[in-house]
């Protein structure tokens, strides 16, 4: 294989040390680490569920809520399988491409939440200072508009950083 192109493929792995020197305690660690995974999921599905099956929360206040619970959920899914995975003993390394797929997953979705949270104030603030003219400034294509606005922000600023850690020796 060619010099150039070897140097562009990197298959590193990286070695997760988890709690050094408290690897007996893994299984105990585990049991919160997992009941919190599992009440977060389970929140989360149960506050999406409430706002699809409800018509009156079909609201814009209720629509930001849905996203954030949505973003939490995907934040939560996208890191439990590493931690578990140590804790549990089934892996002790990642690979780079899997690490910097999680780090664009992390901060992507970190980066999605403050947006949210920003809407969600913009929302309140257009609430409480034109209650009047909320409908008709707040529309369900406008919120559309607000949501795509928040996850392309998210998209295309994370990634020229992540894409970059691909090519670091």
């Amino acid at each position: 294989m060619p010099a150039s192109s070897a140097s562009i493929i990197n298959t590193s792995v990286f070695i997760l040390m988890g709690f050094p020197g408290l690897d007996q305690y893994y299984p105990w660690f585990s049991i919160p680490f997992s009941s919190i995974y599992a009440i977060v999921f389970l929140g989360n599905c149960m506050v999406l569920h409430v706002i699809r099956t409800e018509p009156s929360l079909h609201q814009p206040m209720f629509y930001f809520l849905a996203m954030l619970a949505l973003t939490d959920l995907c934040m939560g899914l996208s890191t439990v399988h590493t931690v578990l995975g140590i804790l549990w003993g089934f892996s002790k390394e990642i690979f780079l491409d899997a690490c910097i797929s999680q780090a664009y997953f992390v901060h992507g979705l970190s980066c999605t939440e403050s947006g949210v949270l920003l809407a969600m104030a913009f929302d309140r603030f257009t609430a409480i200072c034109n209650p009047l003219r909320y409908t008709s400034i707040l529309t369900n294509s406008r919120v559309t508009q607000f949501m795509a606005a928040i996850l392309m922000r998210a998209a295309v600023s994370i990634l020229p950083v992540i894409i970059r850690l691909k090519f670091f020796h």
